[in-house]
């Protein structure tokens, strides 16, 4: 589409301020951002929209402008709801570098903007599809409340009789078609299956969508990209990580060009409503970053509970307390360093800190997530639950366990991060007050290492382990945990590959049952007198006496660390 059609079309609220001569570029996308320099998110042909918020000072403008014109923008939208009117120095320099300029009414969203364009760029696909992109920009005129994901899979649902979930990386559904009796519900195992198989599939460079067949079911594959990450990426791991896919119960092997084309166009609504979201985020990401700055810095306690007054009625509107403040710490690295770890770590812990069991998008709001060099760090707020839900205690706080965030994201992550990307995950302690952040955040970082010090691509400990003697057996060196482990274990190793006498799985209940020789044998369904015998070999084989404490602890280790 060209630029003067957006002024042909009253209800976008543009106003021409400058740049008559050049509207006969081409329009190629759309971008909103507030970004100071935004010039590696375009690739060019974009309509920039922008709130200004970027703009400090006057000077600030013509640098901006530069920017933009040396990315090949086709023209900026700037909005007029945080000024009375668009800042004569961005006219005057839009004017020097010959981009055209336009304003935009305060009671014109830029999502509306964003589709329309969308939907112009697109309007070259079948007719199915320009149907479905017209339904749903009627009923998404009166906001995100009367759209989203759901409207555009309820649309395939009835048009075209399509069962269609929009899924996360990690299988979290986010959104699903609600066919009559059909429902948009996906077993979990089946999600985190299909979420691996296309992070396995966008690995390799394939196009989608991709093919799987599970539980007898085949499902076609369609990405979802953030159409401004997308447009910067270099390199498949900046974005695989935390892109949407579209899985729908059909094989598209048997689609014709016009069908794919549908569905092309279908995850590109899907993306400008991600955006939106997306954009949302922007406030809590700044006052994430706010408060860590704070911390770091060493700022005074009440410096930092003032900020944090700032951000708990962000996060949790309506809270008449306090709430008590959770921090987790992430790390993406890839091995040969070339890609940043800290913005995959981000928009990774929005998705991973969300309950598995929560759908749809909008749980991620109570998080808020900073990248902090090649780390993220996550503020969490956990309002406490009114006792007696769970034992009667008074005051319970439902915090986030490390063990539980690893089972719901390991199996799909694994397969996007392949055999030369890790995440590491280091979960802090819940604490009531800024004094006790600082430490909070050094625990969730001590706890990290914890975890990176463990085999696995993706790896996850808590606060719990940091009191433990878990917490030393990651650093304790390979030669010596070999010599340790092997002088212990290697001769009732080779007794039980010789004989089949069990020695080791015997040595493993006897220690969990605390020396227990009827609990022991209970477990193991022994007579007493075989599980004396069996100790007794122990005892001959190593020369160690398991009646004495020293020596159940140097067994103890070696197994953990075996």
């Amino acid at each position: 589409m060209r630029l003067r059609a957006l002024l042909e079309t009253e209800a976008l609220g543009l106003r021409l301020l400058g740049g008559e001569d050049e509207l006969d570029r081409t329009v190629r996308g759309v971008m909103t951002t507030d970004l100071r320099d935004p010039s590696r998110y375009l690739s060019g042909g974009e309509l920039v929209l922008t709130g200004l918020a970027w703009r400090r000072e006057p000077e600030d403008s013509e640098r901006f402008v530069r920017i933009l014109t040396g990315a090949g923008v086709a023209g900026l939208a700037a909005g007029e709801a945080e000024m009375a009117s668009i800042p004569d120095d961005l006219i005057r320099a839009c004017a020097r570098h010959r981009l055209p300029l336009f304003s935009v009414n305060e009671n014109v969203s830029f999502a509306s903007i964003t589709e329309h364009v969308v939907r112009q760029v697109s309007s070259e696909r079948a007719g199915d599809l320009a149907a479905v992109v017209d339904r749903h920009r009627r009923l998404m005129t009166s906001g995100p409340a009367g759209g989203g994901p759901e409207v555009v899979l309820d649309l395939l649902g009835s048009d075209l009789d399509l069962r269609a979930w929009v899924l996360s990386p990690t299988g979290r559904p986010i959104a699903g078609s609600s066919l009559a009796g059909a429902g948009p519900e996906l077993p979990a195992a089946v999600s985190a299956t299909l979420a691996g198989e296309h992070l396995a599939a966008s690995r390799t460079g394939r196009r989608g969508p991709h093919r799987v067949t599970v539980a007898g079911d085949t499902y076609s594959l369609f990405p979802i990209s953030h159409s401004s990450r997308a447009l910067a990426a270099r390199d498949v791991r900046e974005t695989v990580l935390s892109d949407w896919l579209l899985a729908v119960e059909a094989d598209a092997g048997d689609w014709s060009p016009e069908r794919l084309d549908l569905l092309d166009g279908v995850t590109q609504l899907i993306a400008v409503e991600r955006d939106r979201r997306d954009a949302a985020r922007t406030v809590r990401r700044r006052l994430a970053q706010e408060v860590l700055e704070l911390v770091q810095a060493g700022a005074a306690p009440a410096e930092i509970a003032a900020r944090l007054r700032v951000a708990a009625p962000v996060l949790l509107p309506g809270l008449g307390t306090a709430p008590h403040w959770q921090v987790v710490v992430a790390r993406v690295e890839w091995e040969d360093g070339e890609i940043p770890g800290g913005p995959v770590a981000q928009a990774l812990l929005e998705e991973m800190l969300v309950a598995p069991e929560a759908a749809g998008p909008e749980p991620s709001d109570r998080i808020a997530v900073a990248h902090m060099g090649d780390e993220a760090v996550a503020l969490v707020p956990l309002p406490a639950v009114p006792g007696g839900a769970e034992g009667g205690e008074e005051g319970r706080i439902p915090g986030l366990h490390a063990d539980r965030i690893l089972a719901a994201v390991r199996e799909p992550l694994s397969r996007g991060l392949d055999d030369d990307g890790r995440l590491t995950l280091g979960v802090s302690a819940a604490v009531h007050s800024a004094e006790g952040l600082r430490g909070a955040l050094e625990e969730a970082r001590h706890a990290r290492r914890v975890a990176a010090a463990r085999p696995g691509r993706v790896c996850a400990a808590g606060h719990q382990e940091l009191a433990s003697h878990v917490l030393l057996l990651p650093f304790v060196p390979d030669d010596v945990r070999r010599a340790f482990t092997a002088r212990l274990l290697d001769p009732l190793r080779d007794y039980d590959r010789r004989h089949r006498a069990e020695l080791i799985p015997t040595l493993e209940a006897f220690l969990d049952c605390d020396g227990s020789w009827t609990r022991c044998a209970t477990r193991l369904h022994l007579h007493v007198n075989t599980l004396r015998y069996r100790v007794g070999r122990i005892e001959q084989l190593t020369g160690r006496d398991l009646s004495r404490l020293e020596d159940k602890l140097d067994f103890f280790l070696a197994l953990r660390m075996s």
